[in-house]
């Protein structure tokens, strides 16, 4: 049985820190076991930390986690908190006896949402980071307005944490996770509908489809305002076993997810990033399997992120934006 989450891939924990007066929070996603990881960044404002590390063409051959935030680069914090949980785990990479947790992380915009910012000298985010590598678990977690979702906004209704799985035909599972926060648009228009609804399965998000007719203008540009406030972060994992060059192309293609469920998106004041994982458990066949692999992770990444927008809520503060099931939820 799928839970139709990033966790149906063997080898993965997910756990969410979540700070609903801060308007922010933290996903750590850990791997069991040192995992293959790339990286490809199409957003033109990314904010990351231990991402160049991530490249084909350098020496490192597996992390310990990615870590998905809120709080701008005051959220890079996170990976810290995470980083000393696992080293009191015993994670970490043996450098001449000095053990070292690698730990990559991707940041959003999400400081002008209503919530108390007024932190003080230090940033919260290094104890949320921390508490989510604490709470990581194997199996369900929660959607919407948590972890690195929870202040997460588009520029039609509330973002949020998503997470959507699939299987290719030769048996690989794939899995997404994605923080929503977007420049851009999930929905069309003024209506309910997703953008990502041709690839629905089962009404997960809703089961609205698409509009017999496009409206009017549905089309036009639709785009949050202000500089900078940002940016969808996002993580795709298989058990395939990929080199580090394939999961660099496995990242690429699924990029591709976040373009059909956001209009537009890799926009100049987004900073689209989109890991890719492999636990390495099965092999993979050819190049042909390599592209099957890379469509089921644009399928799932589109999936996700309509699925955190369905599943998110408004913050509790003055002037917050309204979520999908405020504006259509009782319609359906």
């Amino acid at each position: 049985m799928t839970l139709n989450l990033l966790t149906d891939v063997p080898g993965l924990k997910v756990g969410h820190a979540t700070d609903l007066a801060l308007g922010s929070g933290v996903t750590a996603i850990l791997f069991e076991r040192a995992a293959t990881v790339s990286v490809a960044v199409l957003g033109g404002a990314p904010g990351g930390r231990e991402t160049t590390m991530l490249e084909p063409e350098m020496g490192i051959s597996g992390i310990d986690a990615v870590v998905l935030s809120g709080g701008s680069a005051f959220g890079l914090d996170a990976a810290g908190g995470v980083q000393a949980a696992l080293r009191a785990a015993g994670r970490g990479l043996d450098v001449f006896g000095a053990l070292v947790p690698l730990v990559s992380s991707a940041i959003l915009f999400d400081l002008l949402n209503g919530g108390n910012k007024a932190w003080g000298r230090f940033s919260p985010y290094r104890e949320l980071g921390h508490a989510a590598a604490l709470a990581a678990a194997r199996g369900a977690f929660a959607l919407g307005s948590v972890g690195a979702g929870t202040g997460a906004t588009t520029a039609t209704v509330k973002g949020g944490l998503g997470s959507a799985s699939g299987v290719t035909r030769t048996g690989h599972t794939v899995g997404a996770i994605v923080a929503v926060n977007a420049v851009g648009a999930p929905t069309i228009g003024d209506g309910p509908w997703f953008w990502a609804a041709p690839f629905e399965q089962e009404a997960e998000f809703g089961g609205r489809g698409w509009p017999a007719t496009m409206p009017a203008g549905a089309l036009a540009p639709r785009l949050k305002r202000g500089p900078g406030t940002s940016t969808t972060i996002a993580l795709v994992a298989t058990d395939a076993a990929l080199t580090k060059p394939q999961a660099k192309r496995l990242a690429i293609m699924a990029n591709d997810g976040l373009a059909r469920a956001i209009l537009p998106a890799h926009a100049p004041m987004d900073g689209d990033t989109v890991f890719a994982a492999s636990t390495g458990q099965r092999a993979l066949a050819d190049d042909y399997d390599l592209t099957a692999l890379g469509h089921a992770a644009t399928l799932a990444l589109a999936r996700a992120v309509a699925r955190g927008v369905f599943a998110a809520t408004a913050l509790p503060c003055p002037g917050a934006q309204q979520s999908w099931q405020d504006r259509f939820g009782a319609a359906g």
